[in-house]
C-alpha cells in the first residue's frame, strides 16, 4: 500500500521496510501493520493534538512529571515549544508505560521505540498468524470468563503496583491471543499516586472489565476488586503476591444520593465518549 507520510521517515531511516495494511483507525491514532526485516510489527501513528478528540485530557495528565525544568515551564506557558513538548510527552507516555508494565509482569505488546509520533511495537497474533481479535469480538464460556477476568484483575493490580492506572481500560483495549488477554492503548495512563482522579479511573477500568466478563459469568457482578486493591495500595499493603478476593467491606456511612447520581451521569458520558473515540473515522493518510 501507499506509505503514509508520517511513516515515510521511518522507511527512509531503515526502521520500516514496507507498510502492509491498515489495522485500525481511531480518533487518537491510526495503526498499520508494517514489515521490519523478517518481522511484522505495528506502527501506531498518533494524531496531532488539533485532530485528536480525547476529552478531559487534563484529568489524565495531572501529576505527570517533567524532568526538564525549561520544558516544564514552556508547557505551562503554552508556547509553541511548550505545545511541541506536550505532544512529545503524550506520545512517549505510552512507550514508557509499555516498558514499565512489561517489566511488572503485565502482558502488553513489546515496544521498539517512538519516532516522531510513530510508535513501533509488537503485533499480537493468533495461532494462525492473523491479528489477534479484540476482547469485544470474542465469545467464551463462563469458566473461561472467570479465568480471564481473574487474569485481568491481576494485571490491573500489577499496573497499580507500578504506580499506574490504565484510565481507559475496556473490552476494546484488550486483545486475546492463545495465551490470554493482552492490554493495549496506554497514552492516557494515569499516575496512581499523583493524580486525584486515579481511584475513580481505577474503579471505571475494573467496572468496564467486570461488566464485560459478567455477560458470560453473572456472579462476577458481585465483586469489588477496585476497592479491595486500592485500600491495600493506600495502606502500603499491596504486594506482587497479594491474592485478590474481590471482597470489600464498605463503610456503614449513609450514601450521598446526589453524589451517586452525579457519578452515574459522569460514567455514562465517559462511556459515550469512549465509544465515539473508538468508532470515529480518521482522516490520517
Amino acid at each position: 500500500m501507499k506509505i503514509p507520510k508520517r511513516i515515510q521517515p521511518l522507511v527512509d531511516d531503515g526502521l520500516v521496510d514496507e507498510v502492509l495494511y491498515q489495522l485500525m483507525s481511531g480518533k487518537e491514532a491510526t495503526v498499520y501493520a508494517v514489515r521490519c526485516g523478517n518481522e511484522t510489527r505495528c506502527a501506531k501513528v498518533y494524531k496531532e493534538a488539533m485532530k485528536r478528540s480525547f476529552k478531559k485530557a487534563a484529568q489524565y495528565q495531572e501529576g505527570r512529571k517533567v524532568r526538564n525544568s525549561r520544558r516544564a515551564r514552556a508547557m505551562e506557558k503554552g508556547s509553541k515549544f511548550g505545545r511541541k513538548q506536550q505532544e512529545d510527552a503524550w506520545q512517549n507516555t505510552e512507550v514508557d508505560a509499555l516498558f514499565t508494565l512489561a517489566k511488572a509482569g503485565v502482558r502488553v505488546p513489546e515496544p521498539y521505540g517512538c519516532y516522531d509520533g510513530v510508535l513501533l511495537m509488537e503485533l499480537i497474533t493468533d495461532d494462525d498468524g492473523d491479528v489477534a481479535p479484540r476482547l469485544n469480538d470474542v465469545t467464551m464460556s463462563a469458566e473461561q470468563a472467570i479465568e480471564d477476568h481473574a487474569v485481568v484483575m491481576v494485571y490491573v493490580m500489577r499496573m497499580l503496583l507500578a504506580g499506574l492506572v490504565h484510565g481507559d481500560l475496556s473490552e476494546f483495549n484488550v486483545l486475546v491471543d492463545a495465551y490470554g488477554p493482552v492490554i493495549i492503548d496506554l497514552p492516557q495512563v494515569v499516575d496512581a499516586a499523583a493524580n486525584n482522579n486515579a481511584f475513580s479511573m481505577l474503579q471505571r477500568d475494573v467496572r468496564n472489565m467486570t461488566e464485560y466478563y459478567a455477560q458470560y459469568a453473572p456472579e462476577l457482578k458481585n465483586s469489588h476488586y477496585a476497592e479491595e486493591m486500592w485500600s491495600l495500595f493506600e495502606a502500603g499493603e499491596l504486594e506482587a503476591d497479594t491474592q485478590l478476593t474481590g471482597h470489600f467491606e464498605f463503610p456503614d456511612d449513609e450514601a450521598d444520593v446526589d453524589t451517586v447520581l452525579e457519578e452515574i451521569k459522569a460514567a455514562f458520558e465517559e462511556e459515550q465518549e469512549r465509544k465515539a473515540r473508538i468508532a470515529g473515522p480518521s482522516d490520517e493518510d
